[in-house]
């Protein structure tokens, strides 16, 4: 007897309506993925997802009332498993910095093709993170403003092995896992079982936090600084 994957839920939080109606038309085409609310704001997404327990949240980065912002560090620190994927329309916004802090698995274009958006919802749904190239350069553009790194965080650092430090120095630099296993001469299983194990000793959720991690804890730098 064979048994069918549960689709991917899905919740889109936007106060556009034909951008809510939109997605939820693309997406619902896909068979392994299910639209399974809309939110208009951030309150109302905080709300919803406690509800409806989405696997992936699309989150509008700018919403009147409550932000996009603030229902991201609501709903992740909330406990959820949902990951947040971050909708905006410039790939250097100014807030993507804080979003990632607040918890943000990812970003997406708003004019991304059908294709684009479902293969993101997949991405951040196993577990990975929806960082281009683009959004890298915007984070170490910003620690470079920001400056020195938090020494406090850094102790935790010397919990990782030697290996499992350089691979997180490599996720850092937007690197996937078949880049960084070419990179170290390893299998790309080995990779993500090392991925695993950072993860779960500095207590984050996906490999964007862990990107944040590095630069805020000093283990990478902007080049220049």
């Amino acid at each position: 007897m064979t048994t069918t994957a549960r689709p991917i839920r899905v919740m889109i939080a936007d106060d556009q309506m034909m951008v809510r109606q939109g997605f939820t038309v693309l997406l619902n085409t896909q068979p392994d993925i299910e639209v399974v609310g809309q939110a208009v704001d951030g309150a109302d997404a905080v709300a919803k997802a406690a509800e409806l327990g989405p696997d992936v949240v699309l989150m509008d980065i700018r919403m009147p009332g409550t932000g996009g912002i603030e229902a991201t560090s609501v709903i992740t620190a909330s406990g959820s498993e949902a990951k947040v994927l971050v909708l905006t329309t410039f790939d250097l916004d100014e807030y993507v910095y804080e979003a990632l802090r607040a918890g943000a698995s990812g970003f997406l274009l708003k004019d991304a093709s059908a294709d684009q958006l479902a293969e993101a919802v997949r991405v951040v749904a196993a577990g990975e993170a929806l960082l281009s190239p683009n959004i890298t350069k915007r984070l170490i553009t910003e620690f470079s403003r920001l400056g020195a790194p938090r020494a406090p965080s850094k102790a935790r650092i010397a919990e990782l092995t030697e290996r499992e430090t350089e691979v997180l120095a490599l996720i850092a630099q937007g690197l996937s896992n078949a880049e960084i296993a070419a990179r170290l001469v390893v299998a790309e299983q080995t990779v993500k079982t090392h991925v695993g194990r950072i993860l779960v000793k500095l207590g984050l959720r996906d490999r964007t936090q862990a990107a944040v991690f590095a630069y805020e804890t000093g283990l990478v730098r902007p080049a220049g600084y």
